[in-house]
């Protein structure tokens, strides 16, 4: 693939950069830190730091891949030079890469995990699950390296495969058919989510603020968040603007990424946590929530083995999407 190939249409250009920043920081990651973190109140400081922070770094690197035409480090270090300034901003495009090659290194192995509960719940293994069993059924997962390797090569290949054909039919081919997958089935999962769960406390658990809940670690985590879950810092934004042509409106393209990105986060709370709460779970479990706390809930609800492989193939698909932006940095001119 070449530095100046470009999206066929605004629209792919849209779902691949939806896809890039909608991720397991959206569904995994998310749900668990506001869990932990106060429900509502890390939820508005996340919100207010996606606007203020987020969005403007998002821009910033669009425009700077745009006007590169290139990977991070070549896009950075050829605008720097354009400039009058040092090449050596081109490590700043390094650390970018570099960022993003150690979060797929970790995606990769939650995402494997995901894979073998995509399996796992319409085969019945999380029926009638109690905490210790569904604790025993993780952590058994975690004791079988074999399994462990399997699933991550598996879900590796796939994302090898997609970069490898290209931007054109590797990249925009896999996001016109996941990312509407992926909101169709979140969107499943909602619905299921009220008729089947405690939604009011869910709502209210996720947006009635209490300023006394906001302190500075909290703070802190939303802003980490934000960087997560929009996918800024990381080179892959970046790498996705190299291709867009001249003249496109990046801030307005900003904006809808963000929303997109932030909306599906906050539907992925309520799928979740209406389940959580109609079996009195724990919602501050942490890291837990969706291989621990998520499993009692479906095995022990009507269709929780359906619905429950329909969770974690969302998770797949939204953890394809972003490996493959993550990947493209590594391996662009």
């Amino acid at each position: 693939m070449t530095g100046h190939a470009t999206w066929t249409t605004r629209l792919s250009f849209l779902l691949a950069a939806v896809g890039a920043a909608v991720g397991l920081g959206n569904i995994w990651k998310f749900p668990y830190m506001t869990g932990t973190n106060g429900g509502a109140a890390f939820v508005t400081v996340y919100l207010i730091c996606v606007v203020a922070i987020a969005i403007p770094i998002l821009i910033a690197e669009l425009m700077l891949g745009r006007r590169g035409r290139a990977s991070p480090p070549t896009a950075v270090r050829q605008v720097a030079l354009e400039s009058g300034c040092s090449p050596r901003w081109g490590l700043i495009g390094w650390l970018g890469a570099g960022a993003g090659f150690l979060i797929v290194s970790f995606y990769s192995v939650i995402a494997g995990w995901a894979l073998q509960y995509t399996l796992a719940a319409p085969l019945g293994r999380l029926q009638g699950l109690d905490a210790a069993g569904s604790a025993a059924l993780f952590e058994g997962l975690l004791a079988s390296p074999g399994v462990l390797t399997f699933w991550h090569t598996a879900f590796m290949a796939t994302t090898v495969v997609i970069v490898a054909r290209g931007l054109n039919r590797g990249i925009e081919s896999a996001v016109r058919i996941l990312m509407p997958a992926l909101f169709v089935m979140l969107l499943v999962m909602v619905i299921y989510a009220a008729a089947a769960g405690d939604f009011a406390r869910a709502w209210t658990f996720l947006f009635r603020f209490e300023a006394g809940a906001v302190d500075g670690a909290v703070v802190l985590e939303a802003i980490g968040q934000a960087f997560f879950s929009i996918g800024v810092s990381m080179g892959l934004m970046m790498m996705y603007g190299a291709y867009l042509p001249a003249r496109e409106p990046i801030p307005r393209y900003s904006v809808i990424i963000a929303v997109a990105d932030t909306l599906v986060a906050l539907l992925a709370g309520l799928a979740i946590f209406p389940l959580v709460f109609a079996h009195g779970l724990d919602p501050a479990e942490g890291p837990g929530l969706i291989f621990v706390t998520l499993p009692i809930a479906f095995g022990n609800m009507p269709f929780g083995a359906a619905f429950g492989g329909v969770f974690f193939l969302l998770l797949v698909f939204a953890a394809i999407t972003s490996a493959i932006a993550l990947l493209q940095p590594m391996v662009a001119p």
